[in-house]
């Protein structure tokens, strides 16, 4: 049986009505790679484009586990108490067979996905750049018209999906473990340049005085790394994301960084690179689409790549050739 496709104008109606359903149809549709999806998802998007931008955009990271999971669900919890609406949009580990999300974030963040002011969505991260989904950007968006005043989205930690990520939010946070000398070492410099905030997790019971050291480490390496903003620079909080001790103060970090970076205008101009960005990134994505789709293409395609596999032809003669079939069509 066929599903019905969702009538645009009724799910921007019932998202600026707080209809949660209608923001997770959204969300799928934009998700979705069928054209007709996209359709759709590109008129809600539209729509409801002059209603976004006034959340905070928050992106955290960290290895495996660091307790990102235990942590947001405590920032959440903290930032809802003082009033504000939180969503979470958690990209996960994908399925290599199906796609599908693997890690059941509603699931890991149990007493935060029950508050009725907190929005949980995980996204499977196959076929992307170090995991991150291509349209969680959308699913941002499509949360700040529907009311969320704060957007949290976490990275699996691997590969360049912090990259990504950083250049889609507002403030970076780097939540790392206590360790000594060879944990610092072993975070990417590329990566701490990233951090606007970094924050040592498990900083309570036998894990306290190896958190102050850690933290005291990090704080030394930071000031050795080029600031990111003029207003803002990047500091350094300890934190037990268990007990909740220190949660405040990196609620109230995230909140003086917001203030700094609006009254300088340095944030609208760094929205205004990430639009931009944006920009060349869906031309880039809608084109290798077109092209894999083109029946010539797709004609030549397995040829092609045999060659290239057996060495016959060099992977650089191999493209144009590919490309030349396509002519920019």
């Amino acid at each position: 049986m066929t599903v019905p496709i969702p009538d645009p104008g009724r799910l921007v109606e019932g998202i600026r009505g707080g209809d949660r359903r209608a923001l997770a149809r959204a969300i799928t549709l934009a998700e979705s790679t069928r054209a007709d999806h996209r359709t759709v998802a590109d008129e809600v998007l539209d729509t409801l484009a002059p209603e976004t931008g006034g959340a905070r955009r928050v992106g955290i990271s960290g290895p495996p586990g660091v307790g990102k999971s235990t942590f947001i669900e405590a920032l959440g919890t903290h930032v809802i108490d003082e009033g504000h609406r939180v969503a979470v949009l958690a990209v996960d580990p994908s399925s290599r067979r199906t796609g599908g999300s693997i890690l059941g974030d509603k699931t890991r963040m149990g007493e935060l996905s029950r508050r009725a002011d907190a929005f949980i969505r995980p996204s499977p991260g196959a076929g992307q750049l170090g995991g991150v989904a291509r349209r969680t950007r959308e699913a941002m968006l499509l949360c700040e018209a529907f009311g969320f005043d704060v957007v949290i989205v976490e990275t699996i930690g691997v590969g360049q999906s912090e990259v990504a990520v950083a250049d889609m939010v507002d403030l970076f946070l780097l939540l790392v473990a206590p360790g000594g000398g060879d944990e610092l070492q072993g975070i990417k410099r590329g990566i701490m340049e990233l951090a606007d905030l970094v924050v040592v997790n498990k900083a309570d019971g036998d894990l306290a005085s190896a958190a102050g050291r850690t933290r005291a480490d990090y704080a030394a390496a930071v000031h050795l790394l080029r600031p990111k903003w003029h207003s803002w620079a990047t500091e350094v909080l300890a934190c037990s994301a268990l007990t909740g001790s220190g949660v405040d103060d990196v609620w109230d970090a995230i909140d003086r960084f917001d203030t700094a970076v609006r009254s300088s205008r340095e944030l609208d101009d760094a929205r205004a690179r990430q639009a931009t960005a944006w920009l060349w990134s869906e031309i880039s994505d809608a084109l290798i689409d077109r092209f894999r789709a083109d029946p010539t293409v797709a004609g030549l395609v397995g040829a092609v790549e045999a060659d290239v596999a057996s060495g016959r032809v060099s992977p650089t003669v191999a493209a144009r050739r590919l490309l030349d079939s396509f002519g920019g069509r």
